[in-house]
């Protein structure tokens, strides 16, 4: 009975009902990320969904699901492509959350999780002092000195690899200048945007948040930023602390609410498309469920409301441009044609896609940091279809995504000939607003 018990348990947990769905044809293979790089059929999407099945059922060990699951990139390819719709993020997701349950950290990476999820990423006054931190070693010469007494030797290669790519974070006072909390609109107003600027983003990439503001006002729209937002509960919820992604995702329904804006619009792909399924992942909160579909319904990306108006460019860039997309942007958000629209109307962009698009970059939250060689192998496929553009700008709409083309750019000795942007950069560069 006990046993029967815990069967059940485990079904409900790990979203058996949904592995049904699947029906092992192989769709999902060829745009499988891992499936291509690793060749494993339990590194594929439909072979993870029948570990799933079995565990669930009893007739393979947890720790079976363990590398299969760690090494999904979440960048739901498969959804997109799959005959039968198999919600395979739900299903991921719930063996992500349910190993987490189970696994055995050791105490001091139990404490240091915790301190990342709990106190670092919720809270703005840790994210500053995490910037103020990135700028001071930059800006004061340690970088230099570091580098020169070769500190970093000792360094594992992942951390080594991205400390040498970190971008430039501007100056504690120029990010703290964000006194106003609403930008007018440049002519009659269209509506009113509530901006959010995510944790990461704002710290390291907060000139391009600040361009998104001043691109949403010239496109007619008024720009509220609530200062009571918070992490969106993505990496949380990707590394099964799904409880914490659920008070994050509650903490800023109020935020936005409280700021009555028609749209919520994010400028990070993995952001937005967190944001955007708030309302699944509090489906089961009785309280929330409404409020949390409703924020979820207003969730656009900054592309959606900037494509179609009519800009005044003040700059040619004349550049070949291949364009990064952020699996989670195109797959769960469903925007895909606005950014390349974008590209287009600027002058002198002649625009080339590279083959496989569609493909993951490796980048995946902090799976490029975690699963270093396993990202790395996917980002030298994307860098080889990258490089068969002949591209010198490299346009993505995802921090993640950015640092990642980034590293792909250094690793293959191109640093001085192709430089890795966001796209509401090269619009402002477009726009004469390089230097704001």
């Amino acid at each position: 009975m006990r046993a029967q018990r815990e069967t059940e348990t485990r079904r409900d947990s790990l979203a058996y009902d949904l592995t049904f769905d699947c029906v092992q044809c192989g769709y999902c293979l060829p745009v499988c990320p891992t499936y291509e790089s690793m060749e494993k059929e339990t590194h594929s999407p439909r072979g993870r969904i029948n570990l799933v099945k079995m565990a669930a059922e009893g007739n393979i060990d947890l720790a079976q699901l363990t590398e299969p699951i760690d090494l999904c990139l979440g960048c739901r390819n498969c959804e997109v492509v799959c005959p039968t719709h198999v919600e395979y993020g739900a299903i991921w997701e719930s063996a992500k959350t349910v190993l987490e349950q189970e696994r055995h950290r050791p105490a001091a990476v139990k404490a240091f999780r915790a301190f990342l999820f709990q106190t670092v990423f919720p809270r703005r006054a840790m994210l500053r002092l995490m910037g103020d931190t990135v700028w001071l070693y930059q800006k004061s010469g340690l970088r230099r000195l570091v580098h020169k007494v070769g500190i970093l030797k000792r360094l594992p290669h992942n951390l080594r690899a991205f400390e040498a790519i970190l971008p430039p974070v501007e100056s504690p006072k120029r990010r703290r200048e964000r006194t106003r909390q609403r930008t007018a609109a440049h002519g009659q107003a269209k509506g009113t945007v509530a901006f959010f600027t995510g944790c990461i983003m704002d710290e390291m990439f907060h000139r391009t948040n600040r361009r998104t503001e001043q691109l949403l006002a010239r496109a007619g729209y008024d720009v509220v930023v609530p200062l009571e937002q918070t992490c969106c509960g993505a990496l949380h919820s990707h590394a099964g602390a799904r409880n914490a992604a659920k008070e994050l995702a509650k903490r800023n329904i109020a935020a936005f609410e409280a700021t009555g804006a028609d749209y919520i619009v994010d400028n990070a792909g993995g952001c937005g498309a967190m944001l955007s399924e708030y309302g699944k992942l509090l489906a089961d909160d009785p309280e929330w469920r409404e409020r949390a579909k409703d924020f979820a319904r207003r969730v656009r990306d900054v592309s959606q409301l900037l494509v179609g108006h009519e800009w005044t460019w003040r700059k040619s860039v004349d550049e070949v441009v291949t364009y990064q997309r952020s699996c989670h942007m195109t797959n769960v958000q469903n925007v895909t044609e606005e950014p390349i629209a974008l590209l287009k109307s600027i002058p002198g962009v002649t625009y080339r896609e590279m083959a496989h698009p569609e493909q993951c970059c490796g980048s995946a939250g902090i799976y490029n940091v975690i699963h270093f060689d396993e990202a790395t192998a996917i980002l030298d496929t994307k860098m080889a279809r990258t490089k068969e553009t002949g591209a010198a700008t490299i346009v993505t709409t995802n921090p993640g995504c950015l640092l990642q083309m980034t590293l792909g750019v250094e690793r293959e000795g191109m640093g001085d000939q192709v430089r890795v942007v966001h796209l509401v950069d090269l619009m402002a560069e477009a726009l004469g607003l390089e230097e704001t």
